[in-house]
């Protein structure tokens, strides 16, 4: 597991940044809703090895029907065996590595037709957004063929019935990553915390203060606090500052980047500022952090 690590690691030293991209290499924006492919298709032009990279603003399933594999999912590596589902949501580090004549679909989602179809507030959200894989039902084989077959023809309605589809797609993957775990009930103040969490995302590399956050939620900067405290036991200040860092341990980790250009990537106008940053939280400089990943050891903070 640690040498299947450590092979990726070094073979993405070929980039100098993490591949962020539209949909795999492509670029452009998508004609359709959605787009779906076999595994086949995509992965056997690369040795059947697909190098760490992450999707911005797509949202990813993919379903082996059969055959093998692994993911190196956010720090992880995971087994992957026929009928398993992996979720991947936007911006998740990801890589696979199939054996040899593996069958099955990956389905990309515009984020846009995701936010459309589910509830912000709804159990489907918080199952689908954190990556995961999970033993799949039968059913959903059946399904992704269905939505390849629409996907390739040209009959009338085709964009509509994607769309459904796609919805239907996406609750049968929600009720199966509940399944496998299920999601905590709601909290007090849990759509704060979500909300949160999405505006620092947006503007990490602005590095927002607490009165920042609570000015663009509408709240003031003690009740933010009050309710970041009691849903996770840190204040504000810390789960930006631990949000910013997890960026930092995947550029780390993902990326041949200079510690200098990461800390200007991230928005530290000094680099030894974002050093001494990094030691004050992680334990260990950028730069020992690195060497630990390039040593062999499995990057589980890179999370």
């Amino acid at each position: 597991m640690a040498g299947f690590v450590r092979h990726l690691y070094i073979s993405n030293m070929r980039s100098p940044a993490i591949s962020t991209y539209g949909l795999f290499g492509e670029t452009a924006n998508l004609p359709d809703p959605m787009h779906i492919e076999t595994i086949a298709a995509r992965s056997a032009l690369h040795d059947w090895e697909l190098a760490p990279h992450r999707h911005a603003r797509l949202h990813q399933l993919l379903l082996l029907g059969s055959g093998s594999g692994s993911l190196h999912l956010e720090g992880q590596v995971l087994p992957l065996a026929s009928m398993s589902l992996v979720n991947v949501p936007p911006g998740a580090v990801h890589a696979f590595a199939f054996e040899r004549g593996t069958q099955g679909w990956v389905a990309t989602l515009a984020d846009d037709l995701v936010e459309q179809q589910l509830n912000p507030a709804g159990e489907e959200r918080r199952a689908l957004a954190t990556g995961v894989v999970c033993a799949a039902d039968p059913g959903l084989a059946t399904l992704m063929m269905q939505i390849l077959a629409e996907f390739e023809g040209t009959a009338l309605s085709r964009a509509l019935v994607l769309r459904g589809l796609c919805t239907v797609l996406l609750g049968l993957a929600a009720r199966t990553a509940a399944r496998a775990a299920p999601p905590p009930r709601d909290a007090p103040g849990s759509a704060l915390r979500r909300r949160f969490e999405a505006w620092v995302d947006a503007r990490l590399i602005e590095h927002p203060t607490v009165a920042d956050c609570a000015r663009a939620l509408a709240v003031t900067p003690t009740h933010l606090s009050r309710v970041l405290r009691a849903a996770t036991g840190q204040p504000a200040s810390r789960l930006i500052e631990a949000r910013l860092m997890r960026e930092a341990r995947r550029q780390l980790a993902y990326t041949s980047l200079p510690v200098s250009t990461i800390a200007y990537t991230l928005g530290f106008a000094d680099p030894a500022y974002f050093s001494r940053v990094f030691s004050r939280v992680e334990g260990l400089s950028p730069r020992a952090f690195r060497e630990r990943l390039v040593a062999g050891a499995t990057p589980h903070n890179a999370r």
